[in-house]
């Protein structure tokens, strides 16, 4: 009896021992062996891209679309080192076999991440892959939500364009939890609408073998796609104003006096948006930021030029309102004004005696000059300030300027000097310290034609009816003296903006020509970087405005032969096309 027991015993030791000796393999000296094997025979999560809102135009015509793009990856834990079999695979997929080295040899943080070898890819290159995917453990076909800009140049500072993830991005709260590839909006629309056209990106839960394949699937999480949105410009009147400015440094912006809608923001030149989608290529990158005629600069937000005469439109209603002149108030124009030192008028040879309707239709810098040596700087630049220069606009576009409107207080603070009277005789013209955006310049001029409200611009639409931000209580007098003037710039036979006449439409507006340098700035031998920069401000139709517009070119030379009718294609374009739809509505 002892004798079996003691046999049992010595099983069940033996078995013991057996069994320890095959966990210490497993356990310790296997552990790498088998580590490698559970991680291969895994379930994966695969990021689905959300297909991103549409932005469509105030008609309801797309202005981008989303198109499939596909990628050919690879998983690093997948795939092969054998040297001919990563010769094989890049005869297929047209790149060396060094290029895929250098490509998986950066470690990553996930191993299973899969690795880029090649970006969008035709059709043809997807079906050769998916053919003989078997035969290259890791190699995938990853499906990339691209993205069209279909008017290419056309509205590209409006619109913007798309990118990855930045590392400050990637360490804010605001884009946490986003996939590290997802392309986001980085300017423009794009960025400040991002999160209404992000969408939700799925999720598919696979379950994979030991050489990357998919078994199964386990479960998919569908994307939701971000939403649509619709802007308030009119892309026919952004083409036109787009053409206008071709070969030309400017801008244009049209709103909507009784709105503050933006019916077009135009800023040349432009860039294509379309290179940013896939991510801009470093040289193309490096190409645009050195270019010394700044294509990613927003010139109607962001560049502040003198207004030149189109701010005489202010100085004429402060003038009226605070009694300084009247409406038959008459100065001489001999060419030019002695006050402190020459202050010349555009016609050398002078005007003769004028009154105000006369010095706003032919722009007589000298009947200005002799409000600038009755009026108050502080007087004026309050008018100005109430009209919305000075300020930003608050178009929900990022890197907006607010200009300068001086002060005697600005320039103590600015120059720690004081202020001479001399200088408000620039500045009556729209000269010396003061500067304004072009978007602001098509603000002042709706509030001067709707009655004095001053509207926010803004680009999104179906956002419900706006309230103005503040109203200018002026004598009604006053603003029609000054309304019936700048209807004669555009009608009258010596009306500085006869260009802007149109058969389509009745257009008023003023001229504004700004020096660039003193002397001489006209003429084939001087330099196109000494020419005078040109503004034309316009408000169509007359009698019940819909649409007022400020243009300014670069080195132009004269807002009457460069800006003027840049600004009558803009309003012909829309009130063009407004006849077409009320013929087909009739009809």
């Amino acid at each position: 009896m002892d004798r079996r027991i003691t046999i049992i015993l010595y099983i069940i030791t033996f078995a013991f021992a057996l069994f320890v000796i095959r966990l210490w393999d497993l356990q310790v000296m296997r552990v790498d062996e088998y580590r490698k094997i559970d991680e291969r025979n895994r379930i994966r999560v695969l990021n689905i891209p959300a297909p991103r809102g549409i932005i469509y135009d105030r008609n309801g015509r797309a202005l981008v679309k989303n198109i499939p793009s596909f990628d050919i990856t690879v998983v690093k834990e997948d795939m092969s080192r054998d040297p001919d079999m990563l010769a094989e695979m890049g005869g297929l997929i047209g790149i060396s076999a060094e290029e895929i080295k250098k490509k998986i040899v950066s470690p990553t943080a996930n191993p299973f991440k899969p690795i880029v070898l090649k970006e969008d890819v035709s059709f043809v290159e997807v079906a050769k892959i998916e053919a003989r995917k078997m035969d290259f453990p890791g190699l995938q076909i990853s499906v990339v939500g691209g993205r069209e800009y279909i008017y290419g140049h056309s509205a590209s500072h409006v619109l913007g364009y798309l990118g990855s993830l930045n590392l400050a991005q990637l360490r804010a709260p605001e884009y946490r939890g986003i996939p590290q590839e997802t392309a986001i909006g980085q300017f423009g629309v794009e960025k400040v609408y991002d999160d209404t056209l992000r969408g939700i990106p799925g999720k598919k839960v696979v379950e994979v073998d030991a050489v990357g394949s998919i078994i199964k699937v386990v479960r998919i999480q569908k994307p939701i796609k971000g939403r649509d949105i619709h802007l308030t410009i009119d892309i026919d009147m952004q083409t036109v104003a787009e053409e206008s400015l071709q070969g030309k440094a400017g801008a244009v912006a049209a709103l909507h006096p009784d709105t503050g809608e933006v019916l077009a923001l135009a800023s040349s030149p432009s860039f294509n948006p379309n290179l940013f989608v896939r991510g801009i290529h470093y040289e193309a990158w490096q190409k645009l930021v050195n270019d010394p005629r700044k294509p990613l600069l927003n010139r109607a937000i962001q560049s502040q030029y003198p207004p030149g005469s189109t701010f005489k439109i202010v100085t004429a209603i402060a003038a009226l309102q605070e009694g300084v002149i009247g409406q038959d108030t008459n100065f001489y124009c001999s060419g030019s004004i002695y006050f402190g030192r020459t202050f010349r008028c555009w016609k050398w040879a002078g005007h003769g005696y004028v009154n105000l309707h006369d010095s706003l239709v032919e722009s007589c810098d000298v009947y200005f000059y002799e409000i600038g040596k009755k009026i108050d700087i502080d007087m004026l630049s309050r008018y100005a300030k109430n009209y919305g220069l000075g300020t930003a606009t608050g178009i929900e576009l990022e890197g907006e300027a607010s200009g300068i409107v001086p002060t005697r207080a600005w320039k103590v603070r600015t120059k720690n000097e004081k202020w001479y009277q001399g200088e408000t005789l620039n500045t009556v013209i729209g000269q010396g310290y003061l500067s304004t955006t072009p978007i602001q310049m098509a603000r002042l001029t709706a509030a001067v034609v709707n009655g004095g409200r001053l509207y926010k611009p803004f680009l999104l639409a179906d956002t419900g009816p706006r309230e103005p931000e503040s109203i200018v209580k002026i004598n009604g007098q006053h603003i029609s003296l000054v309304r019936k003037a700048l209807v004669s710039v555009v009608t009258d036979k010596d009306g500085t903006g006869k260009a802007a006449r149109s058969d389509i439409v009745s257009i008023g507006g003023k001229t504004g020509t700004t020096q660039v340098i003193g002397g001489r700035t006209t003429g084939d031998d001087v330099p196109d970087k000494h020419k005078d920069h040109a503004w034309f401000v316009a408000f169509a139709p007359v009698n019940n405005p819909r649409i007022a517009v400020a243009v300014f070119v670069e080195h132009g030379g004269h807002g009457s032969t460069a800006a003027a009718p840049i600004a009558k294609k803009i309003i012909e374009s829309y009130f063009g096309e407004d006849r077409k739809t009320e013929m087909n509505n009739k009809g």
